[in-house]
């Protein structure tokens, strides 16, 4: 067993493994062949990330299988972001412990770099919330899922950011992906809904500590293993399975965590993120660009800044870095389309955040204290449909691949209703489970009627995008 060494006591208390932990343990034993694979994504992330930036850009009748920027494109955007997405439902964070080229980059610059201690700003909670956040909005300004030099930006930019965080911070450490990176927040929540993770046996750990000489476990992103009672934090590299016998990787109900999720250890930022973010910000960043109403608002800002003498805003002279400026495909980005896009997002996550949250706070009165912190604990029981309906959005990029190269999509529509009727539904199970102990089943009944009022708003929110102007 990798990082054990028998020596004189009792043996571990013999138990069946199932394939779930022989796996866990091949992970253990394999490090060098999970590092190869790493490699190999790092080398391929950077050719797909560089050289499409440096290439022109392509033609109208260019196709992923003769051209590299639309291969890119499939590789990003068609395939990469909606599928990690959606591992989080299946097997946890084993993308960023197993293949993330960001995690590897930053662990390795980190065994080389100057060894510091993490300081507190870098370690405040409300960092997965603002870096998703702000990587969101920007991403919209320079059209990151259109150009090359654009994704190079905001994805070469995290790149760079996560090997410097490296190597300041840490030793062999994750610190970057602890606790700056964009998407660390979105992992953490919807792992909370995985039905794998690695299960810590605190008897034998126990036991076993006084008869096991002990080799400590480099666990990159900083989890205290002992204590570890689910997949949030844990990147799922397996180094510490079969730790001291009592650490593998097994399967659990997935509904649990969320549905006893003491109200006590809710987090307010978890929250912000699952109804502001996940919900409020994609909704906005995938709604602008096609809705009727962004159209209708800006021409009436447009006509109101040229009867107030406003023309500076109508200038389309931004740098591509700042806001998107391709003359050459006829899509460039005024000062005005800038600040209109901020505001349509950021406005969107204000007015359906704000009434999920008007929502749950209604459902949060089946209780009869603590309704502000139950509010935040059903917040959790979103987490399906707000990470579906992310998987959905970006999934729309893929539809829009699959069409440019003439690929069937006829049973799109049917498909997207199909992922949000799950998603509603098993947020309404999370939270009927949540609700379990109310007093009475009449208020039990009362606060899902409330919060299904939010899935209702968030069902809505996304039905306007794919079945009514899209």
């Amino acid at each position: 067993m990798n990082g054990i060494a028998a020596t004189a006591g009792p043996p571990p208390v013999a138990r069946w493994r199932t394939w779930l932990a022989r796996y866990g343990d091949w992970l253990a034993q394999h490090q060098r062949a999970v590092r190869a694979v790493q490699w190999v994504v790092v080398v391929v992330y950077a050719a797909l990330l560089i050289v499409p930036a440096v290439m022109p850009l392509p033609g109208n009748d260019a196709r992923a299988l003769d051209n590299l920027t639309i291969f890119a494109q499939w590789a990003f955007w068609g395939f990469w972001w909606p599928f990690v997405i959606l591992s989080m439902f299946v097997m946890g964070r084993t993308w960023c412990g197993v293949f993330c080229p960001e995690g590897t980059l930053t662990e390795v610059a980190s065994k080389f770099g100057l060894h510091r201690g993490v300081p507190r700003w870098i370690r405040w909670g409300g960092w997965p919330f603002v870096a998703f956040a702000m990587t969101t909005v920007f991403g919209q300004l320079v059209s990151v899922y259109q150009y090359p030099k654009a994704v190079a930006l905001v994805l070469g930019g995290s790149t760079l950011a996560a090997i410097v965080v490296g190597y300041v911070y840490g030793r062999e450490k994750r610190v970057w992906c602890r606790y700056l990176c964009p998407v660390n927040g979105v992992f953490n929540v919807l792992s909370r809904v995985a039905p794998v993770a690695f299960r810590v046996d605190r008897a034998a750990w126990q036991h076993n500590a006084g008869h096991i000489a002990i080799h400590p476990v480099n666990c990159a992103p900083l989890v205290r293993i002992k204590r570890m009672t689910g997949p949030s934090e844990c990147h799922m590299c397996g180094r510490c399975s079969g730790h001291l016998g009592a650490v593998e990787l097994a399967a659990r109900p997935p509904n649990r965590e969320v549905a006893t999720l003491p109200f006590a250890q809710a987090s307010t930022w978890d929250a912000a993120l699952i109804v502001f973010g996940l919900i409020g910000l994609a909704l906005g960043a995938f709604q602008w660009n096609a809705s009727p109403w962004f159209i209708t608002l800006k021409l009436a800002a447009a006509n109101f800044v040229l009867d107030h003498h406003g023309d500076w805003l109508l200038a389309d002279n931004a740098p591509w870095w700042l806001l998107t400026h391709y003359p050459e495909a006829n899509d460039v980005f005024t000062w005005l389309d800038g600040t209109l896009i901020v505001g349509y997002i950021v406005g969107t996550a204000l007015v359906v955040g704000g009434a999920v949250s008007v929502a749950l706070l209604a459902a949060a009165r089946a209780y009869p204290r603590d309704r502000v912190a139950q509010a935040l604990r059903l917040a959790y029981a979103l987490i399906p449909l707000a990470g579906l309906g992310v998987f959905l959005g970006l999934s729309s990029l893929t539809v829009t691949l699959a069409k440019a190269e003439g690929l069937f999509t006829g049973f799109v529509p049917a498909a997207r209703a199909a992922v949000l009727a799950l998603g509603a539904l098993w947020s309404l199970r999370l939270a009927w489970l949540q609700l379990a102990d109310v007093r009475g089943p009449g208020a039990r009944v009362t606060g899902l009627a409330a919060f299904a009022v939010a899935v209702a708003i968030v069902v809505g929110a996304w039905s306007l995008l794919f079945f009514r102007w899209g």
